[in-house]
C-alpha cells in the first residue's frame, strides 16, 4: 500500500514548532514537512500584499515537494491568506484560528486577553470570531500587540529578562482590567508561558489554537482519504529559507520543549535543518 504524501507545515519562523508537537501527537503516524520562512521573519508588520504573497511562495515550495496538504501554522498568514491559497492551490490548506471561542467559553470576570501581531489584529479572522463568540456572550475582549516578541523568540530568548519586560509593560493593562483568559494568538507565544507566568502568576489561563487545529486537520486528512495509519512513527524534515546553522541551536531548543507527559517527541540535539529556496 502506497503511504499517503506528508504534511506540510508552514510558518514564518520557530513559533510553529508549538502547532507541529500537537500534530505529532494527534497524527503520530504522519510524515511532516516544516517549513520556516526565516529569510522573512516576522510577517507581522508586513503589507498586507505582501503576506500573501511570500505565504504563497512558501506553499508553492511545499506543494513541490510533494505534500498532499498544508497547515498555514501561522496566524498572520492565516489571517490574509487562506482564501487566496485555496483558490491557488488543488489540495487541503487548514489554517489557525485564535481560540476565542473557548476563552469567551472559560472566562468568570467576563473580561478575555488576546496577544497578537499587528498582522493578526489587522486580518480578519480575529474579529470574525470576536462577533461571532464573544459579542454575544457579552465578553470584553482585550487587544495586547508587540512587534517585539516574535523577534525575541526567533532570536532564542523566550525565557529572558528583556522579554519578561516587553511582556510586564504590554500584558500590564489587560491583567489591570481583570481579564482571567489569554488567548496566545502567535505561533510563536505558546514558548513565552514561562516568561508569562514569571510576571503574571496564575492571573491568566493561557489558550493557544495548537491542539484544535491538530484535531481539524487530522478530521481533513481522513476526509480526503490523506491520513497515515498510526502503527509506525512518521518522520520529521525540517527547512528554513535562510541559514540552516543559525536557525538550528533555537530549533533545538524549542524543540525540547515539545517533550510531553515525559514522552520526547523530538530529538533534543540539533535537529537536521535544510534549506528550501522559495
Amino acid at each position: 500500500m502506497t503511504p499517503p504524501p506528508p504534511l506540510g507545515v508552514f510558518d514564518t519562523g520557530v513559533g510553529g514548532l508549538s502547532v507541529l508537537a500537537d500534530l505529532r501527537r494527534t497524527l503520530p503516524g504522519q510524515d511532516m514537512l516544516y517549513l520556516a520562512d526565516t529569510a522573512h521573519v516576522p510577517y507581522g508588520a508586513r503589507p498586507d500584499d505582501e503576506i500573501r504573497a511570500l505565504t504563497e511562495r512558501a506553499v508553492t515550495a511545499l506543494h513541490a515537494q510533494g505534500v498532499g496538504a498544508v497547515v498555514v501554522a501561522c496566524n498572520t498568514a492565516s489571517a490574509f491568506s487562506l482564501a487566496h491559497l485555496r483558490e491557488r492551490f488543488d489540495m487541503p490548506i487548514i489554517g489557525l484560528v485564535p481560540a476565542v471561542k473557548p476563552a469567551v467559553q472559560a472566562t468568570r470576570s467576563g473580561v478575555v486577553g488576546v496577544l497578537a501581531t499587528p498582522g493578526t489584529l489587522r486580518g480578519t479572522l480575529l474579529a470574525d470570531v470576536i462577533r461571532e463568540w464573544a459579542e454575544p456572550a457579552g465578553v470584553q475582549v482585550l487587544r495586547a500587540v508587540s512587534t517585539e516578541l516574535v523577534p525575541l523568540v526567533e532570536a532564542g530568548k523566550a525565557d529572558h529578562a528583556e522579554t519578561r519586560a516587553v511582556l510586564r509593560d504590554i500584558l500590564a493593562p489587560v491583567a489591570q482590567a481583570g481579564a482571567d483568559q489569554l488567548v496566545l494568538g502567535c505561533t510563536h507565544y505558546p514558548f513565552l508561558a514561562a516568561s508569562i507566568r514569571a510576571e503574571f502568576g496564575d492571573t491568566f489561563a493561557l489558550l493557544d489554537s495548537g491542539a484544535a487545529v491538530a484535531r481539524h486537520t487530522r478530521r481533513v486528512l481522513e476526509g480526503a482519504g490523506l491520513l497515515a495509519p498510526d502503527t509506525t512513527a512518521g518522520t520529521v524534515r525540517y527547512a528554513v529559507t535562510g541559514d540552516p546553522a543559525r536557525s538550528a541551536p533555537v530549533f533545538a531548543a524549542l524543540l525540547a520543549e515539545t517533550m510531553h507527559n515525559g514522552e520526547e517527541l523530538h530529538r533534543a540535539h540539533a535537529p537536521r535543518i535544510e534549506r528550501l529556496h522559495t
